[in-house]
């Protein structure tokens, strides 16, 4: 029997509940959900909770009973589930995990949940982490998506079926980590750029960043990332690039507003790290990482390579004075590829929460045809690995020469990221 088949169970609805935010959640006779959740339900940390992905929360009593035998003060809904359930094991059940509960509602398991300090109370010695999944992998909260909607009450039934075989569940969780990397990638420039002494607007909140900079044009620097996970705070992004009166770049996978044009598509590629080969640099090409000294090195390869995609302000380019600083950064690897002394190709690794993201790569053009693109990228996988990463993924143009050596390096895309192109309203007069 496989490991979906003992895990399959019928439960039922113990108690419902909702707040106007914050634990607990408190219960209720009834609540009707939608695509966002229940009815009366809030969030007061709207950036980290909700959302279509995130529309329901679930934990069993089993849990709550293990945690009460620790001597933790748990009680239904204090932990911020809003469905309290009695016979199902939510968190060792896989992602993509169908629920059937009462008559309409339809639910699928999109994540484990990630405890935060607001549950400290929760627990007589304040962990919250012990309801991290990592930590304790059957007394963590499920998240779910809604299916299809419909009222919930206690006392509903709930039949548990596997995840569909043509489900994107999994996928779709990958793609968050991924997407939490790009931001924290994307953060760590923005702030280079600002140390570096141009004006540059950044805002960071749980699941979504964005920045603006007014003298820098182009994406690079004025781009908001996270709306896939919540679409339904898009408004947030409009208001920053209408306060700051600057076009910015919103990355999505929907549409974020009616007849919105596409002005890029980027594919996501991914992989588990140690499924990808280890391959040794060509003959000839050696590696090594880039200090803070060799950022016009850096930008002039990507200029060679006419990789840079970024137009900068008439005074100066803000690339090598960000490489410079970048190459400090803790969390960031820039690798130069060299022959014979001589820089010819460059490529990074930013590293967030056990995931690498491998930043673009350039190689010059009388560099080219050698494998310098694909040991580059087997060099950063080695390096997050070597950083606790047990995933990797990156971005590509579709059917380019970048997408097709990720693919021969093991990375699958299981997705794209959208680049839909926002140009402020002008100030009410």
């Amino acid at each position: 029997m496989s490991s979906i088949e003992q895990n399959v169970a019928d439960g039922r609805v113990v108690q419902v509940s909702v707040s106007a935010g914050g634990v607990p959640k408190l219960p209720v006779d009834r609540a009707w959900v939608g695509e966002l959740g229940l009815e009366g339900d809030g969030h007061h940390d709207f950036t980290s909770h909700g959302g279509p992905h995130r529309a329901v929360c679930l934990y069993s009593i089993e849990a709550i009973e293990r945690l009460q035998a620790e001597g933790h003060p748990v009680e239904p809904g204090s932990v911020g589930e809003n469905l309290t359930t009695t016979g199902i094991e939510w968190s060792l059940l896989p992602v993509g995990t169908i629920a059937r509960v009462g008559d309409e509602l339809v639910l699928e398991l999109s994540s484990s949940t990630t405890p935060c300090a607001t549950q400290k109370h929760n627990f007589s010695d304040g962990r919250f982490s012990r309801i991290l999944i990592d930590n304790h992998p059957s007394d963590s909260r499920m998240y779910a998506r809604v299916m299809h909607q419909g009222e919930v009450r206690p006392g509903d039934s709930i039949t548990i079926s596997p995840p569909e075989p043509d489900s994107n569940a999994q996928d779709l969780a990958t793609l968050y980590r991924l997407d939490r990397a790009e931001a924290k990638s994307a953060v760590a420039a923005w702030q280079a750029a600002g140390e570096a002494g141009y004006e540059i607007h950044i805002f960071e909140d749980g699941d979504i960043a964005m920045a603006a900079a007014p003298r820098i044009t182009g994406p690079g620097f004025n781009h908001a990332v996270g709306f896939a996970q919540v679409p339904n705070l898009i408004s947030m992004a409009t208001d920053f690039y209408d306060r700051h009166g600057t076009e910015g770049w919103l990355i999505t996978d929907t549409p974020p507003w009616p007849d919105a044009e596409r002005d890029l598509s980027i594919a996501v590629f991914a992989a588990a790290a140690n499924d990808v080969p280890d391959l040794a640099p060509p003959r000839g090409v050696t590696f090594r990482m880039a200090g803070a000294v060799d950022g016009p090195a850096v930008e002039e390869i990507y200029d060679a390579a006419e990789a840079t995609g970024v137009a900068s302000d008439a005074t100066a380019n803000p690339w090598p004075a960000v490489y410079t600083r970048l190459a400090e950064h803790p969390h960031r690897f820039i690798l130069l590829a060299e022959i014979d002394g001589r820089a010819v190709g460059v490529s990074s690794l930013h590293t967030h929460s056990k995931t690498g993201w491998l930043r673009g790569a350039a190689v010059v053009p009388d560099a080219r045809g050698r494998g310098i693109q694909r040991a580059m990228i087997s060099a950063r996988v080695a390096l997050a690995i070597e950083h606790g990463c047990d995933l990797v993924g990156a971005w590509a143009e579709p059917d380019k020469f970048s997408s097709a050596n990720l693919e021969q390096l093991g990375l699958r895309q299981i997705g794209t990221r959208d680049h839909f192109k926002y140009k402020p309203r002008p100030p009410a007069q």
